[in-house]
């Protein structure tokens, strides 16, 4: 009962605050993806970036206007350049890398050099409800990006992220335009692709929309021998009332792929080995990786009074996933390696939700913004393993791979592959609270909040289904912001911030405390910055540093002893420079060290897998005397990085050029979009990311020269 406290105060001190309420005006439709009056906040000049995007309980605001470092990236930029997941689009962010999964291809993303994986990508605020491994950016009209420790915005990620940043991806709805679209396409390899976009707006004073998509991508990639299976169908719902909006998303995923190029782990002790050529695999023919997601979430929001508002929001996943897997282990730096066999089957059941209230009132001089938010989380995995003899492994070559016979998966085996049995529930539960004061007219916007999250986390036998590890904690997340204003176009901001993981569960062997439970981690962080809107182009600049506990053994004792702490300077730009141009891009200077650790030999050295420099810088030019065409590019360049926590192993630098056109035009009277786009289009060959899992090195090939050409025309 104490849990609905936060929302009831926050309800009754609005309710006061508008006694009252003004009748409310004729309802104006504009697309909102979270159901808000105001609708989705405007893009920025060129738009590829919008000017706010969504903060959680504090709901949409302006980027001018948070204390915070965030960028939020436009259907148009997701068009534009063709991409094709969420890591498509990040690789335009200055502070992301990307990264994979352990043992797995699951996308990862690195923010301020702290992996976000994708189980945490919130879809409209809430976690959990996306694929695991892949998500097609069909799906979304934005890729909203909050860079830093996150815990109190959306609460705490069921993955254990939320320490370098959060990821929230917005549904498309049907605009008030109707919409008939349909794109066909081709990538290097022979990859075939096809999507159907359709909007409508229906009834009386068209508030009820309806948008749909279609997606079917087939065929093999600019890789050697991999093939790829991409098959989507999703629908979205939105109602607009006088009070009231509702929306409601359901979709389906399914994503195969066939003899994948698997990462590779290095053996400690030996030099790295050359990063092989970038359209080579070493896949074995058998491997395999298929997964297959159905979600949906339903959305409401209601006006209490002129300034108030009460919203809800439920969501729901059923995946399920199978692999076959196999990666290489080199042993020299010519390439020998030994791989084994490696199935694992996994189900999951998620249900999550949130409510909370938000509105505005006048106290004397200080305005308030206030918001209250409860949530849950609920999530049970079943899984199941199998490997061939892992002692022995088959041998091969990274740079002349052999194929083999697919050996039987018999020699270590945890449940049964076609029967999973439950290994882990997740219970998580949040409410927080927050005011956002204006003072001087607006000049000063002064952040105070908390939230008090709580998590229940359970282990099963994989054979037996018996529960044999149990975690019940809480912990409280503060936030302290601060936005002044000193002229028109800039504002200066700092803010503390905690992050929150789940505590660990003492493991191992030879050690005293087995099954010890610990407290969530509380990561810090203290950042402050600079943000200069000029109209036609954007600038901010931020510092940052933020420590992250660690856990590892000492004497025989498991326990919290150890400490990350990556400091960094960001710089962005994004905007129209001059008539017909388009500018995105920006540095990250990053110092990642590890402060305090197991093995004195490591004792501050960098983190693995996090570079000094990450740049990214993209444009786009309006071509004169050509109506409707422009072209594109953009480059990426990543600092080393080492792969080990001993700092002997260093991935080289690396840089990649990529570059695009796109021509709109009408033909048969239908407006028609040709595009055209060449990632690295020199076809480096280069290590893109080390890591992604605490204290692995595996290292990830860059994706070969890829083409993709494609044709959108309205009917």
């Amino acid at each position: 009962m104490y849990k609905l406290t936060p929302l009831a105060f926050a309800a009754a001190v609005l309710a006061s605050g508008f006694a009252s309420a003004q009748e409310m005006p004729t309802v104006v439709v504009s697309a909102s993806a979270d159901a808000s009056a105001e609708g989705l906040p405007k893009a920025y000049a060129g738009g590829q970036v919008a000017r706010g995007g969504r903060l959680g309980l504090l709901g949409n605001m302006d980027m001018m206007d948070t204390p915070f470092n965030t960028t939020n990236y436009t259907q148009a930029l997701i068009q534009d350049q063709q991409a094709r997941s969420i890591a498509d689009v990040l690789q335009n962010d200055p502070s992301v890398r990307v990264a994979r999964g352990f043992g797995n291809y699951q996308e990862l993303y690195v923010i301020r050099g702290f992996a976000v994986n994708s189980d945490d990508l919130a879809y409209n605020g809430l976690y959990g409800l996306l694929p695991r491994q892949f998500v097609a950016s069909e799906l979304l009209e934005r890729v909203e990006v909050f860079r830093g420790a996150n815990t109190f915005i959306n609460g705490a990620q069921p993955g254990g992220g939320g320490i370098g940043g959060t990821i929230n991806l917005l549904p498309k709805r049907a605009a008030n335009r109707d919409l008939s679209s349909l794109t066909l396409g081709t990538e290097s390899g022979g990859q075939g692709y096809a999507a159907l976009d359709l909007g409508r707006r229906f009834g009386l004073e068209q508030r009820t929309g309806l948008r749909i998509n279609a997606v079917r991508r087939d065929g093999d990639t600019a890789i050697d021998r991999e093939g790829r299976e991409l098959s989507v169908l999703s629908a979205a719902m939105d109602y607009r009332g006088d009070a009231f909006r509702v929306s409601a998303d359901i979709g389906h995923q399914e994503h195969k792929l066939a003899g994948a190029r698997p990462s590779v782990t290095v053996a400690g002790g030996i030099a790295l080995p050359a990063a092989p050529d970038a359209s080579s695999n070493f896949a074995q023919r058998w491997t395999t990786s298929n997964e297959r997601d159905t979600f949906g979430t339903l959305r409401g929001e209601m006006d209490l009074a002129k300034d108030a508002v009460a919203w809800a929001a439920l969501g729901a996943r059923s995946g399920s996933e199978f692999n076959i897997l196999a990666a290489p282990t080199v042993s020299a730096a010519d390439g020998t390696a030994t791989m084994y066999r490696f199935d694992n089957a996994r189900k999951d059941n998620v249900r999550t939700g949130e409510a909370g209230v938000r509105g505005k009132l006048q106290t004397g001089s200080i305005g308030h913004r206030l918001s209250a938010t409860m949530s849950g989380y609920w999530q049970e995995s079943k899984n199941a393993y199998a490997m061939s003899d892992f002692l022995t492994g088959f041998a091969t070559n990274m740079y002349r791979p052999v194929d083999v016979a697919a050996p039987p998966a018999t020699f270590f085996t945890g449940g049964k592959m076609g029967h999973p049995l439950r290994t882990g529930k997740q219970i998580l539960s949040s409410y927080a609270i927050a005011d956002t004061m204006a003072l001087d007219d607006g000049r000063w916007l002064l952040t105070a909040g908390v939230r008090h999250q709580a998590m229940k986390v359970y282990g099963y036998d994989y054979n037996t289904g018996i529960q044999n590890a149990a975690y019940d904690d809480s912990a409280v997340s503060p936030v302290a912001g601060i936005v002044f204003k000193p002229v028109k176009g800039v504002a200066l901001y700092a803010n503390y911030i905690e992050g929150l993981q789940q505590g660990p569960v003492a493991s191992g062997t030879d050690i005293d405390n087995v099954g010890a439970v610990f407290a969530p981690f509380d990561s810090r962080q203290k950042e402050m910055g600079v943000k200069v809107d000029t109209g036609s182009l954007g600038f901010s600049a931020a510092v940052f540093s933020t420590g992250m506990p660690s856990a590892y053994v000492q004497n025989r004792h498991f326990g919290v002893f150890g400490e990350q702490r990556n400091r960094g300077l960001e710089l962005s730009v994004f905007g129209n420079p001059m008539r017909g141009m388009r500018l995105l891009g920006g540095l990250t200077l990053l110092d990642a060290k590890q402060r305090r650790t197991a093995d004195p030999a490591t004792q501050g050295n960098a983190v693995i897998g996090v570079p000094k420099t990450q740049l990214n810088l993209g444009s786009e030019w309006d071509m004169p005397g050509v109506p409707g065409m422009s072209l594109n590019a953009r480059a990426i360049y990543t600092s080393k990085q080492f792969a080990d926590g001993a700092n002997t192993q260093q991935l080289p630098s690396w840089s990649r050029i990529d570059l695009g056109l796109a021509y709109a035009t009408r033909i048969a009277d239908r407006a028609v979009i040709l595009r055209a786009r060449a990632d690295n289009a020199f076809d480096k060959n280069y290590w893109a990311s080390a890591g992604g899992y605490p204290g692995a090195g595996y290292l990830v090939a860059g994706a070969p020269r890829t083409i993709t050409v494609s044709a959108t025309v309205e009917f």
